[in-house]
This record gives structure tokens, sequence and C-alpha cells, in this order.
């Protein structure tokens, strides 16, 4: 299917379109060989509230942003390859269903479609494009992945030393390796993590003894000003003004479209698709 879309006008358009959305901010997304393959909502979570994201995937790469106007005006492009992804279901718990964790090496992150059939196309097409990819030979498979953050919202307390409770004062922060909400005395130390950043990352202390210990001579960094980072995330901005949405909180409108191939030029009847 992605082979016969390569070339078409359809793609192109489709293509196209996606790039007038996200405007003048956002990369170029028009190459040769790439295929919109689908596009829809997700809920993802970020670190102080689930928020709504329109997705774009496309046969190398998946792209997602902040809505500004439905269908028509996207911000804060992010665009991940998808050599480095690997998925993982989440299960589902109370009002909290229909998950999975998008692992990257330099991000990770939970989304939440709205029902569990959307779910199940989202995923068997995201692993469809990331199996063709790794399999045509020329793209690796990524060995490591960024940690999930746990959200502000599940932490009253350190998670790292269970005594000190958050407030204004006792800002919270992550460790950059395990992903969990820890307080500043106990994440008050750096290090390295290749998968992450050049420079060293907040870790909290039992992140960093494991990392020293099995460093092999590495000197790592250690600070008393980690928290100088403003604990930002580099998959999420806190300031976000996108709607922010809940898990069932969406129109007819917002289903997702996978794109089938092309017959005769013409675009599917989904009346999810956009009009171009």
């Amino acid at each position: 299917m992605v082979d016969r879309l390569v070339n078409s006008e359809v793609n192109a358009r489709r293509m196209a379109n996606v790039e007038q959305c996200f405007g003048k901010m956002g990369e170029p997304l028009n190459q040769f060989g790439r295929v919109l393959v689908g596009e829809g909502v997700l809920v993802k979570m970020c670190r102080k509230k689930p928020k709504q994201r329109q997705f774009f995937l496309f046969n190398d790469i998946l792209v997602y942003g902040n809505i500004v106007i439905s269908k028509k005006r996207y911000n804060k492009q992010r665009i991940i390859r998808l050599e480095g992804v690997q998925l993982e279901d989440v299960e589902d718990d109370g009002g909290v269903k229909n998950g999975w964790v998008i692992k990257t090496p330099a991000k990770s992150f939970a989304v939440y479609a709205a029902t569990s059939t959307e779910k199940k196309e989202w995923m068997q097409h995201i692993q469809r494009c990331v199996s063709d990819l790794l399999e045509r030979g020329n793209k690796r498979a990524a060995t490591e992945h960024a940690a999930v953050w746990v959200p502000d919202g599940e932490a009253a307390k350190c998670m790292e030393c269970g005594r000190t409770q958050f407030n204004v004062v006792q800002r919270r922060h992550h460790c950059r390796n395990c992903g969990r909400v820890v307080c500043g005395n106990c994440s008050s130390k750096t290090h390295k993590i290749d998968n992450l950043k050049k420079k060293p990352v907040r870790v909290c202390d039992t992140c960093f003894s494991r990392l020293t210990s099995s460093s092999s001579g590495q000197d790592p960094s250690v600070s008393g000003t980690a928290s100088s980072d403003n604990d930002q995330n580099p998959n999420d901005s806190s300031t976000d003004s996108d709607e922010e949405g809940n898990h069932n909180d969406r129109s007819m409108e917002s289903r997702p479209t996978f794109y089938p191939e092309p017959q005769d030029e013409t675009f599917p009847s989904s009346s999810n698709v956009h009009q171009m």
C-alpha cells in the first residue's frame, strides 16, 4: 500500500495540507518516499495533566502537535523517527482506558484512544510501519529508550525518600533515568545518559548510585544546582495552550483516518479525511 502511495498526487496533497496546518514554524515534511499513513487525535499524558494532541503517522516518522484549531491549525510540532519506536501496552485502570506507551530513545510517553478499536488500529499501523522500515535494512532498531515520566498528580510525596510532601516550596522533580517524581534533596546529582542528552541530566539518588557503579570508571557530574534545568521534560511544555479534554471527550470528527490505496487518484470516502 505504501509503495503505491509514494508517487501519488493524493499523497502529495495530504502532506502539503499537513505542512500548511503547522505553518512556517513546522519543519518541511514532504520528501521523496514518505507517505502519510493516517492521522487523528489522541490524548497524551503530559507532566501535569492529559492533553489532546493531533498525531500524523507517516511510513518513517510520527508527528504530533498542539491543537489550535481542529483540522486547520497546529503548533509545537514534534517529530519522532519510527526506527527508534517501541510500543508497550497499558492495561485499563478504572476510567483510564485504551492506552499504550510510545517509547523512543529521547522521549517516552503514554497516549490514549477514545475506544479499544481505535487503540488497536493505531498500534497495528504504527507497528507495521516500524517493522517495514527496519526490514528494508537501512535502519536499526533502538536498544535503549527514555523513561516514562510519572505525572505530577500521581505523587503527593517524594517517591525516593517517601517523606517530603510537595507544595509551593517543595517542588516536584523528575529523575531522567527512571521517571519517578522526587524532591530536590533526593535528586541533587546529575549523570550523563547517552540516549537523552550530551550533558549530564538530573537523576535520583538510587539511579545515581546504580549508574555510577555501572559507568566503568566514567566520572559522573555531581551538582547541587540540578534544579536549574527547571525539570522540563523535552517531550512537553507545561504551558501548552491547546484544549485539554479528557479520554472520552471527543467529537465524532476526531476519529482517526487511515488511508487505503489510491483509486483513480481520488480521496477515500471517510468523513474524517481533510478536504484539499
